[in-house]
């Protein structure tokens, strides 16, 4: 079972730096819970390579620095779309 958890942590790293994504995108992908891709990310990896470790903290720091921007999209997003079905169920698009 150790191996197994060990195998997953390294793939998941690889794929956090490979696609540059998300905890939340890594978890969806591999099937599992956000907070077992950061524990695995954060603590199991250190412990099994600390230079992949080093790489997945900064993609996912970069991430962090990110999350305002990526939420103000999405809240703008949602809003546009409200606003576009509000019109087309009022007869004016």
């Amino acid at each position: 079972m150790r191996c197994y958890i060990e195998e997953r942590t390294v793939e998941l790293a690889n794929y956090i730096i490979e696609h540059k994504c998300t905890v939340r995108e890594a978890a969806k992908k591999f099937g599992i819970s956000k907070s077992t891709v950061h524990k695995d990310v954060t603590e199991r990896l250190m412990k099994i390579n600390r230079h992949l470790a080093e790489q997945t903290r900064e993609i996912l720091l970069e991430n962090k620095q990110e999350r305002h921007i990526r939420g103000g999209i999405a809240t703008r997003e949602k809003y546009l779309k409200e606003q576009l079905s509000t019109k087309k169920v009022s007869g004016l698009v």
